[in-house]
């Protein structure tokens, strides 16, 4: 039945091609899981030239989703993994505090800002083929990373990652997209997606700190190899290709704008939180939104944009982005405010602390799962909203927290948290792929992954950024009072981990108020920083309830809304 339904697509499509373009579009002998997207016209085309329901998905199709998740996994674990490795690799090559931060943020940045241009590549030259060379590059730079001697070797090396990471992310789910054609199948293929997303940001530091505790620091860049070459080996039999015929070249200057946009925007959200080099901060966020604006106005005057943006105007879609940004803003967020709490107020070790993280990697990763069951009874707009709220309520346990608590109460709040942004990001990424007919799936995809990438930097920077605040007004206060050497309090108050330091320098009782006090200060920090996620996850649930309302599991949105695109 497959087989004679995928000829009455391919003949509609070649119909479909010679009647609107005056051309043949050809393609490859392929199984009929390996079938090539390279045509407007589908089983589920809003033009109705099919009223058969799309063919369902092969066994190979669900092997070759197994592959397609292993890059996805790492990209997101890659995100945060050295961030327990920063003491072993500052004992070993020395590097300043800008050589640090730009060690850990390098990465997102470079991701950040090429997922656009590279989605571009991959719909313009293939898919499958995008996702193979960023393999290439990603094991490369892996390399090269565990076998840096110099800071510099190191920052070069993430950002190589980050190259590799963008080329390989868009085709992920651009795959995903194009070999899942029926609705309901293509509902559980999301939800194994967005699982490997949200246990990749949960777990990142888990791995990253057994890793490091049980080998060393440069075992985080070699445990990308072999999952790579693995990659390598079964993509090309397993994965079929698929590119967009629209797009038969790439606007260079849409790549530029698009590349130093993101990075003012992220860079900017980066250096304004952290409270330093405001005035660089501010000309970085100036020239980022000047640059985007330039983009979105030149996308709307190319016959073939990098970017649809008109995206925008469908409703469902724009919701879902949001809804997106915001579901992995509260994971990372929280992940990174309550390690620190574990690691600086309890005193745990990080491998002691990542273990306190299993349970919400586990509730993760079985949240899309659960949302993608329980979008068969619920609409999708009640189901989202209800996990943002269960975020909401993980947040505010934070505020039954004391410098004394158990790490189970840190345990459960973080599983709360995740359970509830893991089912945001399952439906949110389904709905933005399923509003979009399969030859726009690598635009929807790198306006995806781009909110998931500007989550991640949000979530670290606004909720970190508000913990810190609070935290240095809480301690200036409690230190003064102690009456401290000027240097040594202003060092206190800029971080908890400071803090520790002073206070074994100064030692005594003087050195054992100022732990009290700092651990009190940020404890109340990571209360008010509770509230501001509670706050925000609401707001969300009701966003949710606004612009997804109608968007119903089994719905064609893609039909319905393919018209206001043209």
């Amino acid at each position: 039945m497959n087989e004679e339904r995928l000829t009455r697509v391919r003949s509609s499509e070649n119909l479909s091609a010679t009647e609107s373009r005056g051309r043949r579009t050809t393609a490859s002998d392929h199984s009929p899981n390996d079938r090539p997207t390279t045509t407007r016209a589908r089983a589920n085309s809003p033009r109705g030239i099919m009223n058969d329901p799309p063919p369902k998905a092969t066994a190979k199709s669900w092997v070759g989703l197994a592959v397609l998740v292993l890059p996805l996994l790492l990209i997101t674990i890659d995100g945060t993994v050295l961030i327990l490795g920063l003491p072993a690799i500052s004992a070993e090559l020395s590097p300043t505090g800008v050589e640090q931060l730009w060690m850990i943020d390098i990465y997102s940045l470079v991701l950040a800002g090429l997922l656009v241009a590279m989605s571009a590549v991959g719909d313009r030259f293939g898919r499958r083929r995008n996702l193979l060379i960023g393999a290439v590059l990603f094991t490369i730079a892996s390399v090269a990373g565990a076998l840096a001697t110099a800071p510099w070797m190191l920052i070069g090396a993430r950002a190589l990652l980050g190259v590799g990471g963008a080329i390989m992310m868009p085709s992920t789910l651009s795959l995903v997209r194009n070999m899942f054609l029926d609705r309901q199948q293509r509902r559980y293929a999301m939800a194994v997606w967005a699982a490997m997303a949200s246990v990749g940001a949960a777990v990142g530091p888990i791995i990253g700190g057994w890793v490091i505790e049980t080998f060393s620091w440069q075992a985080a860049f070699l445990m990308n190899i072999p999952v790579m070459l693995l990659l390598l080996i079964l993509g090309p039999p397993l994965l079929p290709e698929s590119r967009n015929p629209d797009l038969h070249k790439i606007d260079i200057l849409s790549v530029v704008l698009s590349f130093v946009g993101m990075i003012g925007v992220v860079y900017a959200i980066k250096t304004l939180t952290g409270g330093k080099d405001i005035a660089l901060g501010i000309a970085a966020l100036i020239v980022g939104l000047i640059t985007v604006a330039l983009f979105v106005r030149r996308q709307l005057t190319l016959p073939t944009p990098l970017l649809e943006v008109r995206l925008f105007k469908v409703r469902y879609f724009r919701g879902a982005v949001i809804a997106d940004l915001l579901s992995i803003f509260a994971m990372v967020g929280a992940l990174v405010a309550l390690i620190q709490y574990l690691q600086l107020v309890l005193g745990l070790n990080p491998l002691e602390a990542s273990i306190w993280l299993i349970p919400q990697a586990i509730l993760a990763a079985t949240a899309a799962f659960l949302a993608a069951a329980l979008v068969k009874r619920v609409l999708p707009a009640y189901v989202i909203a209800a996990g943002l709220l269960i975020s909401a309520i993980g947040f505010g346990l934070t505020l039954l927290l004391s410098p004394t608590s158990s790490p189970a109460l840190i345990a459960t709040s973080l599983a709360l948290v995740s359970l509830g942004a893991g089912m945001g990001l399952a439906l949110s990424n389904d709905i933005i792929m399923s509003s979009v007919i399969p030859e726009r799936a690598g635009q929807a995809a790198a306006t995806s992954e781009t909110a998931y990438e500007i989550g991640t930097t949000l979530g670290t920077a606004v909720l970190g950024g508000v913990l810190v605040a609070w935290y240095t007004r809480v301690v200036t206060v409690g230190a003064d009072a102690l009456d401290p050497t000027a240097g040594l309090a202003e060092r206190a108050s800029s971080t908890m981990a400071e803090a520790l330091l002073v206070a074994a320098e100064i030692g005594g009782s003087t050195g054992t108020a100022i732990l009290e006090v700092a651990k009190d200060a940020f404890t109340e920090a990571i209360a008010i920083t509770g509230i501001a996620g509670a706050g925000i996850m609401v707001l969300t649930a009701i966003w949710v309830l606004i612009t997804l309302r109608g968007a119903a599991a089994n719905k064609d949105l893609a039909a319905e809304h393919e018209h206001q695109l043209r």
